[in-house]
């Protein structure tokens, strides 16, 4: 066991999160906790602009739940931390992308962690199931997103079945935007960071505030929440340097210097 489960390594506005615990980077009360401090700390350094959460090694991205851990006395419905499990799931306020790296075995809650993530990249090497059925428990929260990101027969079967699949089949339900080598997997989330890195922060903001809001309201309904400025993420692109900026830059047939205000 390392003596730092997490390890991180920040490059201008690039932000990378690496899970640390061998043999299996399993997550315990504790590691979770300390995922929940640096991703509240992301979330509110305004510097940083994307996070990337990889785990270190290729056979195990992440189990879930460490149940040697709970078997030496962490409740399973125990103090999480402030994003709750994995620091990710119940963050609130998180409005900046997230890219999740996944490298070999990602099962239970570590799929739901990577469905907690904006965009999801796997290598070749990686599996993923959500076995909790057959130990007689329940993914919860992969029951709550997993219907809402692919067709609801595939995620049923997934759910109740607890069977694996692969990168290839993960793909093809669109859960994955791209499917590397294991040598290409984290060059490749750093390029995609980079190109996030460059982009609009303000508008980065409002479309993850709009897409958490709307995912349970009619069309209709959120549309006028926008129209009537309901969203603080929209109001503050709207009246930001960052939209004029955007106007300027497209008349001056320039790229634009996004600055986040």
């Amino acid at each position: 066991m390392t003596e730092t489960p997490i390890r991180t390594r920040r490059e201008g506005g690039i932000l990378e999160v690496t899970l640390d615990r061998p043999k299996a980077n399993a997550i315990d009360l504790a590691t979770s906790r300390i995922m929940g401090e640096i991703f509240r700390a992301f979330r509110d350094d305004e510097s940083l602009r994307v996070a990337i959460l990889r785990a270190e090694g290729e056979k195990f991205f992440c189990p879930g739940w460490d149940l040697k851990a709970a078997a030496e006395g962490d409740a399973v419905d125990g103090d999480y931390g402030v994003g709750g499990f994995g620091g990710l799931q119940e963050l609130p306020g998180l409005n900046k992308p997230v890219i999740c790296a996944v490298n070999g075995i990602c099962c239970g809650g570590g799929l739901e962690l990577a469905l907690s993530c904006d965009l999801i990249l796997a290598s070749q090497n990686a599996t993923f199931a959500l076995p909790e059925i057959r130990s007689g428990t329940v993914a919860d929260a992969a029951s709550v997103k997993l219907p809402k990101r692919i067709p609801y027969h595939v995620a049923m079967d997934l759910l109740l079945t607890g069977r694996w699949f692969d990168a290839a089949e993960a793909k093809q339900w669109g859960l994955l935007r791209d499917v590397t080598t294991p040598e290409d997997l984290l060059p490749k989330a750093w390029e995609l960071a980079r190109l996030l890195e460059s982009g609009p922060p303000l508008v980065y903001a409002a479309i993850k505030e709009i897409v958490r809001e709307a995912e349970d309201m009619k069309f209709q309904d959120a549309l006028n929440r926008i129209t009537r400025s309901q969203f603080a993420t929209v109001e503050r692109l709207y009246s930001s340097e960052d939209q004029r900026e955007g106007a300027l830059a497209f008349a001056e047939k320039r790229d634009p210097v996004w600055k986040g205000r």
